[in-house]
């Protein structure tokens, strides 16, 4: 058959029509793809960029409320809470329970895991049977499938000095365990010996490093986590507690809650340097999604602050109710949420000039707090015996401040840049 191109003027202006509209096709086809490279890698490889999108993607908690949704009890003294990216919230019980407890994002149990484990059956050489832990905190892996928990001693056959507060590197308290929680089973499918007494644990964005703030040794334990084992320490100073890593995941932010120092970690070299002092007994630390900014909770100075990490330097605080301890950070990099264990409040502070949001009042000893991603939802830990989950809404009626009013706290430092 052979191919007739008519060339009537006609058909001349409708071949030019169906070629300018192909290419309008092509061209939005193009930017389409690349805007949804941008939403989900954030152009690139660059670990911040892609963190940066993921947040401006998020629910916006900048024009919400906290709604009291539900008060979780039982047979808990949760020390801390930690929410995964698929809507599993576990909370850890410490040696008072022997037990974590693990909740849908609904605030129902799903299940009560025992801390006692056989680490013989783990490949522990010289393990002498069945011992307990005690859990501490936890980190989720970022596909939600684990949990690394934290236990605060052992307790058993082989373990004869047990952690205590008041604990120093020369106490001569027994080492401890890292477990790992597998999701769908809800049972602890790994051990990895670390320092005593620990504490936070932190996964790298990369997934490859496990760290663990030790309290008693005062060091920080470097994990490689596709060895399930502890590669590394580096000494920080006293009580070492509060993690925060990079999202290039070459470094590391420890605070020294003993003291009065952060210090910055080279994860490469292994190496510890003092970033800066931002208050008395530093404890809890979130890092921004673009790396540029520490935040820092002072137990011992009621403050919370923000630290430009180029500078070294504090460029913003707040002072907050009696011993803000933990901090979580809204998905979308908005709002942080402290707790005030000595004034049973938590507080939403405006990210990006710390300008308080809302104080809302709490059952006894807040000591935990983790933002739930799937339902917006702030969950707080009281070591009291109880869960509060609240929800960022925009409607509803607001959880109750303190009694007396809220807190004084009042940002100040340069503008927000």
């Amino acid at each position: 058959m052979k191919l007739v191109v008519r060339r009537d003027p006609v058909y001349v202006r409708r071949r030019r029509i169906v070629g300018v509209t192909a290419l309008v096709l092509l061209l939005l086809l193009v930017l389409g793809v690349l805007a949804c490279r941008a939403l989900v890698g954030g152009g690139g490889d660059d670990p911040a960029a892609a963190a940066l999108a993921a947040q401006r993607a998020a629910y916006d908690v900048s024009g919400t409320q906290l709604v009291r949704r539900q008060t979780i009890t039982g047979n808990i003294n949760p020390k801390s809470v930690a929410a995964s990216p698929g809507g599993v919230v576990i909370a850890q019980n410490m040696m008072y329970r022997h037990t974590l407890t693990a909740y849908g994002a609904d605030g129902q149990l799903r299940a009560t895991v025992p801390d006692a484990v056989d680490l013989g059956q783990f490949g522990v050489a010289g393990a002498k049977g069945a011992v307990k832990g005690a859990p501490v905190e936890a980190a989720w892996t970022s596909d939600g499938a684990k949990a690394y928990v934290s236990n605060y001693s052992m307790y058993g056959p082989g373990f004869t000095k047990n952690g205590f507060d008041d604990c120093t590197a020369t106490s001569g308290v027994d080492r401890s365990y890292v477990y790992r929680l597998d999701a769908a089973s809800l049972k602890v499918d790994q051990v990895i010996q670390v320092g005593a007494v620990p504490k936070v644990v932190a996964l790298s964005p990369d997934q490859r490093t496990l760290l663990a703030t030790n309290w008693c040794s005062g060091t920080l334990s470097i994990v490689d986590v596709a060895q399930a084992k502890e590669v590394a320490t580096v000494k920080i100073g006293a009580h070492p507690r509060g993690i925060a890593i990079s999202p290039d995941s070459t470094t590391a932010y420890v605070a020294e809650m003993g003291g009065e120092t952060v210090y910055r970690v080279d994860l490469a070299s292994r190496t510890a340097t003092p970033l800066v002092k931002p208050g008395k007994g530093p404890r809890a630390l979130v890092v921004s999604a673009d790396g540029k900014h520490l935040y820092v909770t002072n137990n011992d100075a009621n403050t919370l602050v923000r630290v430009d990490v180029a500078a070294g330097k504090v460029d913003r605080s707040v002072s907050l109710a009696s011993q803000p301890r933990s901090m979580a950070m809204s998905r979308d990099g908005r709002a942080l949420y402290v707790v005030s264990y000595g004034a049973a409040a938590m507080t939403k502070v405006r990210a990006g000039d710390l300008t308080v949001q809302q104080v809302v009042a709490t059952d006894p000893s807040p000591i935990g707090v983790t933002y739930e991603p799937t339902r917006n939802a702030v969950w707080v830990s009281c070591y009291s015996g109880s869960i509060l989950v609240l929800d960022e809404a925009k409607g509803g009626t607001p959880a109750p401040s303190p009694k007396g009013g809220q807190p004084t706290a009042t940002p100040s430092g340069p503008a927000h840049d």
